[in-house]
């Protein structure tokens, strides 16, 4: 299984957060990473979506086909957002757009089996898979991606 995270773009500070909308800056940074993603993407890959407006504009970018789940909104558990991917068991790919520091927290989880509060950069993707070698899950990170290095 592919799980890919990708924190939403940049978006503007203000209030209510369910409604903060992605700036100037923001959606260029998700046309530049949606560009990204649409040539690595495997085919079928399944979409998920924080219901948050910056996510949702986040996602949009990409203009393909995509779920929105509370389950994955802002405050998400580490475990929720795991479970709404299927990790690790899922076949194919998942690519989730969401919020730190659920997401930051998902990545150390998964890289280091600790809690620990890692920051993904605004826009930014990381992308695990996972494999069984002798009877063991195991985790790979095949990539970090951030707008600014594209």
């Amino acid at each position: 299984m592919d799980l890919i995270l990708w924190r939403h773009a940049e978006a503007e500070d203000s209030l209510p957060d369910q409604n903060r909308k992605l700036t100037a800056k923001g959606e260029k940074q998700a046309g530049q990473m949606a560009a990204w993603l649409r040539e690595r993407l495997p085919s079928g890959t399944r979409i998920i979506v924080s219901p948050a407006r910056r996510a949702q504009q986040t996602a949009l970018a990409l203009g393909a086909k995509f779920e929105t789940l509370k389950e994955i909104a802002v405050g998400a558990s580490v475990p929720a957002l795991l479970t709404a991917a299927g990790w690790p068991h899922a076949k194919g790919a998942v690519l989730v757009v969401g919020h730190q520091p659920t997401l930051g927290e998902a990545a150390a989880l998964l890289l280091g089996g600790e809690e620990a509060a890692w920051s993904i950069k605004k826009g930014a993707v990381w992308w695990f898979s996972s494999r069984v070698r002798q009877d063991e899950t195991q985790v790979v990170l095949r990539a970090v991606m951030a707008p600014d290095m594209l």
